[in-house]
């Protein structure tokens, strides 16, 4: 009789916990999460825009140095996310994770340090948040409507960055401009703190890695297991996993196909078949076997992600050399001229969900699938570094007209907003890929894996990013096309190359793309044949 009052005391406990959260979350918890959201953005925007010329301008680091470092703090944001949100499903969930990466922004001493925890915190926290925002809805429309917000805001926020808080760096103080950022992540952090009795604060439900791990592990301990096995003897796990059960995906990657499989060394004590690292479900095999077939495609997205940290990083160079004179009292920041980049990109995506997707199916009576989205993005971002190395090639030849070389001081006699069309050409293409990847991560992946689809997307910008940081390292020791006086240098041939490596590597996307088939044959208008 105990132990039964016991259960039931926990069962009434439970359910009042429950219902107590059955009151919270909603739109009341949007105005302190969103706000949290924008002062993080703008801290982010606010020291990540301007870096590069705070470097070289405060700290004497040589132009190319500088560009390294820049690369490796923001392949550092985009890799932290993962393990945020590793330890947000495994152990503390969104709100703890959200509060102390908030605070770790705020941290400052030298300047690898500093780039380090401001690396840290913006990982921790920008697609953390976004989770938890989601979290607070149950309806999927409520939750697209908080993400339409979400990257609103951020663009907003990052405008806002690149803009106003770079100017102020450039013309009044580095102080003043940090000092806004500081404030604003503090402001930032009150906010999210303030509304933490509204918040829905869902438990961790484990690490989706865990389960991707444990198939591998049972899978190797079992290669010695004879192939000729009967389907009856492996382990579905559920009803509606036996459909599989004659399904041409149990042909591929057979050897994965072990760790299903039931044998008398995986029964318990109690005579069951339990999960183990011994023995996992046909339904986790078939997540892992989709992920590995994802990755080839994936992989395909590293060099569009290494490109655009490249020329991100000598877009800034080359500003600071050209004239940027708005009339003639108003300059220009060097660091503002991503911000076309920027606009480009939300306009884009604005351009392409409201009117192109729909006029591309009125014209071909089919959906635009991520596939196809992702390839045009391939397209374009190479059409923008050949606009990047004719700009660098007729920005040399001012450079060698007016005698401007070995003379770093001088400003070259041409218009810095020449580079604003490659900009916008890259931005477009970013419009078409990026989110053509998440939506294709998003809809391929199996629901036990939906939240590393975000992180795929995270793991693409951080490895593009550091490998931006090696190339530009690797051709300044191996050539001369990199000096830290880019007047002698031959940029136009780092493009050039850029543009030759993005023409091969879409010709391995378009072959990957061809060899991959959807697994979610109902969302792409029935065709199982070729992904496109």
């Amino acid at each position: 009789m105990e132990s039964l009052h016991f259960e039931e005391g926990v069962q009434a406990q439970q359910q009042a916990s429950n219902n107590n959260d059955s009151k919270r979350g909603g739109w009341a918890t949007f105005p302190f999460i969103i706000g949290c959201h924008v002062s993080l953005a703008l801290v982010a925007g606010g020291w990540a825009s301007n870096l590069l010329v705070y470097l070289i301008t405060e700290y004497n680091i040589k132009s190319i140095t500088a560009t390294k470092i820049l690369n490796i703090a923001f392949g550092c944001s985009a890799l932290f996310p993962i393990a945020a949100a590793i330890i947000s499903d495994s152990f503390s969930g969104s709100l703890p994770v959200v509060s102390i990466f908030a605070f770790v922004s705020l941290l400052v001493t030298i300047i690898y340090m500093t780039l380090l925890l401001a690396s840290l915190g913006v990982g921790g926290t920008r697609f953390t948040i976004a989770t938890m925002g989601a979290e607070q809805f149950d309806k999927a429309n409520d939750q697209g409507i908080f993400f339409n917000w979400y990257f609103l805001t951020l663009y907003i926020a990052n405008a806002i960055s690149f803009s106003a808080i770079v100017y102020i760096q450039d013309n009044v103080s580095w102080g003043l401009g940090f000092g806004i950022c500081a404030i604003a992540n503090v402001i930032g952090l009150a906010v999210f703190i303030m509304g933490k009795k509204f918040y829905c604060q869902v438990k961790p439900k484990g690490s989706p890695f865990t389960s991707v791990a444990r198939v591998m592990v049972s899978a190797i301990r079992k290669r010695k297991i004879p192939r000729t096995i009967a389907n009856h003897d492996y382990n579905f796990g559920t009803t509606e996993a036996l459909k599989m059960e004659d399904d041409a995906s149990m042909k591929s990657l057979r050897f994965l196909n072990r760790a299903a499989l039931i044998t008398e060394d995986d029964k318990q004590l109690d005579g069951y078949y339990a999960r183990s690292w011994r023995l996992c479900t046909m339904e986790e095999v078939e997540a892992l076997k989709t992920v590995i077939k994802l990755i080839p495609l994936w992989s395909a997205g590293i060099f569009l992600s290494t490109s655009i940290g490249i020329s991100s990083s000598l877009i800034t160079l080359q500003a600071l050399t050209l004239n940027r004179h708005i009339g003639p009292h108003f300059e220009f920041p060097a660091g503002s001229f991503l911000l076309f980049n920027l606009l480009a990109t939300a306009i884009s995506i604005f351009i392409v969900d409201r009117f192109f997707t729909p006029m591309w199916r009125n014209l071909t009576h089919r959906s635009l699938t991520p596939i196809q989205r992702i390839g045009i993005g391939h397209v374009i971002n190479i059409l923008g570094l050949v606009g990047y190395a004719l700009i660098e090639i007729r920005r040399l030849h001012v450079v060698r007209t007016h005698s401007h070389t070995n003379q770093p001081s001088l400003v070259v006699p041409m218009s810095a907003f020449w580079l604003v069309v490659p900009l916008a050409i890259v931005g477009i293409g970013e419009g078409f890929h990026f989110p053509g990847s998440v939506a294709l991560y998003y809809q391929e992946f199996p629901i036990s894996l939906k939240s590393m689809s975000t992180a795929m997307v995270s793991l693409l910008l951080a490895i593009g990013f550091f490998l931006s940081s090696a190339i530009i390292d690797l051709v300044k020791r191996t050539t001369t096309w990199l000096p830290d006086d880019i007047n002698v240098g031959r940029v136009d041939n780092v493009y050039w190359m850029l543009t030759v490596i993005g023409v091969v590597n879409f010709g391995y996307y378009i072959i990957c793309a061809k060899l991959f088939k959807y697994q979610n044959i109902e969302e792409h208008d029935g065709d199982s044949r070729s992904a496109p």
